[in-house]
């Protein structure tokens, strides 16, 4: 994700749109875990986020290890091994194929291949 002058938005996961949520899924399909970063915010503070770059904003979803776990054992979406379910993934795929900013750089290195 390129980083930019875009507006920052520190927030959890519940308090995302459900679009937003799905895009993230789609985005980070084998989960959330080995994603996360670590920044100071305003009170100098160490957080612990998932980064996540849409058109518009720079979103950093606060969630510690512990909860990155636990959003993905506890979601229909992914399966036993945290991976995003074939399915769910078909159908995000579908619903948000006009985000060019949800193309990853594994995916964006097949496409020069061809």
């Amino acid at each position: 994700m390129k980083s930019s002058s875009k507006p920052r938005v520190i927030q959890s996961y519940e308090k995302l749109s459900k679009e937003i949520q799905e895009q993230i899924k789609l985005y980070y399909s084998e989960g959330y875990m080995d994603n996360l970063i670590e920044f100071r915010n305003h009170n100098n503070e160490l957080v612990s986020a998932l980064p996540f770059e849409t058109d518009e904003k720079i979103y950093m979803v606060r969630m510690s290890i512990r909860k990155a776990q636990e959003l993905i054992e506890e979601d229909s979406d992914f399966d036993d091994d945290g991976n995003l379910l074939d399915s769910k993934r078909e159908r995000y795929e579908d619903k948000y194929s006009d985000l060019d900013y949800l193309v990853s750089d594994e995916d964006s290195d097949d496409d020069m291949d061809d």
